[in-house]
């Protein structure tokens, strides 16, 4: 029979979690919800440097989590949308489906900051978007 020893060292054998999901989870999602934003990205006609303020902007806020929420502010989803009930205009399906949120996000982008860039410029400035 095996006897444990005292060393001070605590070994952690669980897998960190974001609430229910695990790490490689939300690495994944955020994976795919960028491949997802890619064609709608161009289809507003953005470049790649367009794309990649994009992806530091919802990093940040979200972690392109389609599921984030913020608290202590009630933001939801990968753009933070602020009530997140605004994203219901892009489709009945916000609380779920990223696709749906990335549509609204990317409208709210163009219509408030012209683009991506300008949209990670305020962001960089202030500290919100």
């Amino acid at each position: 029979m095996s006897t444990l020893r005292r060393t001070g060292v605590l070994v952690i054998t669980s897998v960190l979690t974001l609430g229910t999901t695990t790490v490689a989870q939300a690495s994944s999602a955020r994976t795919g919800n960028q491949a997802v934003a890619r064609p709608l990205v161009s289809a507003h006609g953005w470049n790649k440097s367009q794309f990649n303020c994009l992806s530091r902007l919802w990093t940040r806020e979200s972690n392109w989590n389609h599921r984030a929420y913020n608290r202590s502010s009630g933001a939801y989803g990968i753009p933070q949308a602020l009530p997140g009930g605004k994203m219901a205009s892009a489709g009945r399906d916000w609380r779920t489906n990223p696709r749906t949120q990335i549509r609204w996000g990317l409208g709210y982008i163009k219509q408030r900051y012209g683009s991506p860039c300008r949209a990670w410029a305020h962001f960089t400035t202030r500290g919100w978007y």
